[in-house]
């Protein structure tokens, strides 16, 4: 049931709707193509460097992008952006749906790897205008409801997509379980943008007050892969309210927030130095079938919905910094816990345990950062932001498969998960 509406705005009651249908078949096609793209390219023997590169070349991308696609959004239809750039991204995903079938073995990882670098172009435009549309679309006293109803929304369908997707591949043969699977993430991905395109956007006498606090909505336009949940998309939309000012100012690193946003760059490039190891470590010494690492996904998805639930209980306990530090200790779990793993089981309870711990950590560290930027200099701090985030993405990516190769892949997830626990160190000192 909705909450009351104010008559004055009669656009906010079916964009509503169209933004819980779109965050459900958005779920579709994070649960299969998404979820998938990775355990599909290791098991086509993709090397641990290829497979950071599903990583890596989103992040270039986002580096390079970015700030001259906040610059461009400022003043131009934010409908018609989200639309046209989910359009773009999404029709790519029809493009996976021959290459199992068509490819050689060795080419298909490519294929794979330039597909993906070339969706996230129009991916990167997505994120951040739809991060705009959402805060215009939706006034503050809606956003708790709306978020609230499309991150249950979202783990739910997640979830039964995932054990679906992950039974088809177990029973189908090769390659027709991974063209359904693709298939139906290609179907997910045009119906929310479908959802997507019929949005209105308000008139400006109705545009909701600015309140410059974070949407904490865990659906994320723009990602390419389900491990991109673990990226925090914080404050994109600020990128297109300059208003004429310098985004990118490299002087705000010799004060205080300096020495905050280097914190942040250190965790986020030992949050991402293990990820082009986790498939590989799966498939190759866990030998995990598709269904196992489906019930993995899906059970993170369930920690973390769980957790985000209980984050407004755990920062009035915590405060958004003790917060912060707590739970940036609690992520190494993950690896460790994996790096002791000798079949499913502790996977799963690796999985689930990383989720409720990520659900508390997304959020923390949002509000820690909306903490530490002033109120009248958001659009630039944020850029900074912004510009640490995929600079660590692209580093721990890259940095990543030197693990694997200066180690067996055992010896390689205890690494990531003693490197992850410096990252959280260094976030206890430095934020």
């Amino acid at each position: 049931m909705l909450p009351p509406a104010s008559a004055a705005n009669p656009q906010l009651r079916p964009n509503t709707r169209h933004l819980l249908h779109d965050v459900a078949w958005y779920g579709v096609l994070a649960a299969s193509a998404m979820a998938f793209l990775s355990v599909y390219a290791t098991r086509q023997g993709a090397s641990p460097f290829q497979v950071a590169l599903l990583t890596a070349g989103p992040a270039v991308v986002n580096l390079l992008c970015s700030i001259p696609f906040g610059r461009w959004m400022e003043g131009r239809p934010l409908v018609r952006a989200v639309f046209r750039s989910s359009l773009l991204t999404r029709l790519a995903y029809l493009l996976l749906v021959p290459i199992p079938a068509l490819l050689p073995q060795g080419a298909q990882v490519w294929a794979v790897i330039a597909l993906t670098a070339l969706m996230s172009i129009p991916g990167s435009l997505m994120a951040i205008a739809f991060n705009a549309l959402f805060a215009d679309l939706v006034p503050p006293d809606w956003r708790a409801f709306v978020v609230g109803r499309r991150n249950a929304l979202l783990a739910v369908v997640l979830t039964a997509t995932v054990l679906v997707c992950g039974r088809l591949l177990d029973t189908q043969p090769f390659p027709a379980n991974y063209q359904w699977v693709f298939a139906i993430g290609a179907a997910g991905a045009m119906v929310s943008s479908y959802h997507l395109g019929r949005l209105k956007a308000p008139s400006d006498d109705l545009l909701p007050v600015r309140i410059g606090k974070p949407l904490l909505d865990l659906a994320g336009p723009g990602s390419l892969r389900l491990l991109d949940a673990d990226r925090p998309s914080a404050g994109l939309r600020f990128l297109t309210r300059a208003h004429g000012r310098r985004l990118l100012r490299l002087d705000l690193l010799r004060g205080p927030f300096g020495v905050f946003i280097l914190a942040y760059l250190a965790f986020y490039t030992f949050q991402y130095l293990p990820l082009p190891v986790f498939p590989i470590f799966w498939v190759r010494e866990l030998h995990l079938t598709d269904g196992a690492i489906g019930l993995g996904s899906a059970l993170f998805y369930v920690g973390m919905m769980a957790t985000s639930l209980a984050l407004r209980r755990a920062t009035s306990l915590l405060g958004h910094r003790r917060l912060v530090h707590v739970s940036s200790l609690l992520y190494a779990a993950y690896p460790f816990l994996t790096w002791q793993a000798h079949d499913a089981t502790l996977f799963w309870v690796a999985s689930a345990f990383g989720g409720a711990v990520w659900g508390l950590l997304n959020g923390a560290l949002v509000n820690r950062l909306m903490e530490r930027v002033p109120d009248d200099d958001r659009p630039a701090h944020m850029a900074i932001h912004n510009l640490a985030l995929n600079l660590g993405i692209l580093l721990g990516s890259l940095l990543g498969p030197s693990l694997a190769a200066g180690f067996d892949l055992r010896g390689a997830m205890l690494g990531a998960g003693i490197l992850r626990l410096l990252g959280g160190a260094i976030l206890v000192l430095g934020a």
